[in-house]
């Protein structure tokens, strides 16, 4: 038998099990609430499981074990402690209020405790950072599809047939996707996301074990290979004080993974793309009340840690690996290095395993932001403006519809992010997918902190304010403004030495502080 024959038939049969469970899913869907919430009656146990789906997409099924390859430590894993403090401060922030007020998207809070500027606001920023974040971060599946070809052919595909393979993947699989989501609401996307987060755990325990088992000599041989002055270390406790604090909280800021991240950084982030991006919230408020869903929302961070630790040490298992086996043909890039293991190293079979956990953490994280996408358009955009033009105004259709449009957009942003990295091969995933949102969802934070933790503060006017300060300081800290000269090559802006180059995970971080101070000094309207 031909030996990719098994693998082709355990792909036919995810993909045809996951569509399969999506159409199913559509039966009994009469309006957009069934749609967007799929009648809140979802168990907290389906929506962890989603939640989980959603996190780890096809950039952490690869660029987190890149991370470890090129690291050799736990370091990144740090962030996984202040994600678990975030869900606690969100479950409790925010799930009962945008249960209390029914909410379908959850900028309708904003507009019942401001206006309707502060929710069209945030709803446009939402739209435009989700789909660059989701688009980014969709191209890395068909990673495995590139490496496929390379070693088939035996020759690296010039850019242009690259770029080809990139967008021939994206479709398909975008096609596929947005079909269950267009026709299934959330109900699929949940449980597909069951079935595919069954699929890329199973597949992440084999892989350990097997590495594990490649090794001669086990793990004495293991750890024998790692005894540099930062391997296999998990916390790192940043720059120490030299007697100067701004020049120790300035090197703090432009470091990537420290404690002072985990526990400052890491948590903002988490706030943000847990308490204010519709993309994630969304499936919180499928479940049937406030308290089942905090449930699955805190475990889901508990289990969050174990799962990082599990990426990571695939990647300093695969840097092991490869110095015991040099291979001529290794991937430059190290996302590509696990990619590469898959296809080269594991049987038939597992092999095809393996690349099914790939596609269903791209599916798990692509459906949920084209049914997110659509329901705050339809839900913040269409409604309000749209509809009451119209004779027969059909929301249900027009989120189907919405989102097929949407799965066209990722096509082009997924698209354009390969090229990206084709033409920079050096370049790094996760800061890059991280890196998207890290401008605007300072601003969202802000705002939605505001209005939970305030009562007689904040205003229309002034958060539109307030997030536009939000932005600012992002981009002033983070460079912004330099890096985009660069690109027309002209020389970037002087910058003086006290002011911090933050890194990508502090953006949040002083987007949300800008914003929500700024923004509180503006009264609220009596």
């Amino acid at each position: 038998m031909n030996p990719y024959l098994l693998d082709g038939l355990i792909l036919v049969g995810y993909f045809t099990a996951i569509l399969g469970i999506g159409l199913r899913s559509s039966r009994g869907q009469s309006t957009l609430q069934d749609y967007a919430l799929g009648g809140r009656s979802i168990p907290w146990w389906a929506v962890l499981a989603s939640i989980l789906a959603a996190e780890i997409s096809a950039a952490t099924f690869l660029g987190a074990p890149g991370e470890g390859y090129e690291l050799r430590n736990f370091t990144y894993a740090q962030l996984a402690l202040g994600t678990i403090l975030a869900r606690i401060f969100v479950s409790w922030i925010f799930i009962k209020p945008y249960y209390q007020y029914r909410v379908v998207s959850i900028y309708e809070f904003l507009e019942k405790r401001f206006g309707p500027c502060s929710r069209q606001a945030a709803s446009a920023v939402f739209l435009i950072t989700r789909a660059l974040a989701s688009g980014t971060r969709l191209y890395v599946a068909a990673i495995v599809l590139v490496l496929g070809y390379e070693m088939y052919t035996g020759t690296h595909p010039v850019p242009l047939v690259e770029l080809g393979i990139y967008l021939l993947a994206l479709f398909v699989l975008v096609a596929l996707t947005a079909v269950y989501t267009a026709v299934g609401g959330i109900k699929a996307v949940v449980w597909t996301d069951v079935i595919q987060a069954c699929v890329m755990f199973s597949g992440l325990g084999y892989v350990i074990w097997h590495l594990a088992k490649s090794i001669p000599g086990g793990l004495p041989t293991i750890h024998g290979m790692l005894q540099g002055p930062d391997d296999l270390s998990f916390w790192n406790l940043g720059p120490y004080f030299q007697g100067d604090l701004w020049a120790t909280l300035k090197a703090a800021f432009e470091t990537e993974y420290t404690i002072w991240t985990a526990f400052f950084a890491a948590t903002f982030v988490t706030m943000a793309t847990h308490g204010t991006d519709q993309d994630m919230v969304q499936r919180m408020l499928t479940a049937k009340n406030p308290a089942r869903s905090r449930l699955a929302l805190v475990a889901s961070g508990l289990a969050d840690l174990p799962i990082v630790l599990a990426f990571l040490s695939i990647g300093i298992l695969l840097w092991v690996f490869y110095q015991r086996n040099p291979d001529p043909h290794l991937p430059a890039r190290n996302a590509h290095v696990f990619a590469y293991y898959i296809l080269s190293q594991l049987p038939p079979g597992l092999r095809g395993l393996l690349v099914a956990g790939i596609f269903a953490t791209a599916m798990g994280s692509l459906s949920t932001a084209l049914n997110a996408l659509a329901t705050s358009w339809v839900r913040d955009w269409y409604e309000p403006f749209f509809a009451p033009r119209l004779k027969n105004p059909d929301s249900l259709r027009a989120a189907r519809w919405s989102t097929v449009t949407f799965a066209g957009i990722l096509v082009l942003v997924g698209g354009a992010t390969a090229w990206v990295v084709i033409s920079n091969p050096a370049s790094r995933i996760l800061p890059i997918v991280l890196g998207v949102f890290g401008y605007t969802y300072g601003s969202l934070l802000g705002i939605f902190l505001l209005g939970a933790l305030t009562k007689n503060r904040g205003s229309d006017t002034g958060n539109l304010v307030a997030m536009a300060a939000g932005f600012v300081a992002v981009a002033v800290l983070s460079g912004l403004p330099s890096d985009l000269l660069k690109l027309f090559g002209l020389p970037p802006l002087p910058r003086p030495d006290w002011l911090p180059l933050i890194a990508f995970p502090w953006r949040i971080t002083f987007g949300t502080l800008t914003t929500f101070f700024v923004a509180y000094l503006f009264p609220a309207k009596s």
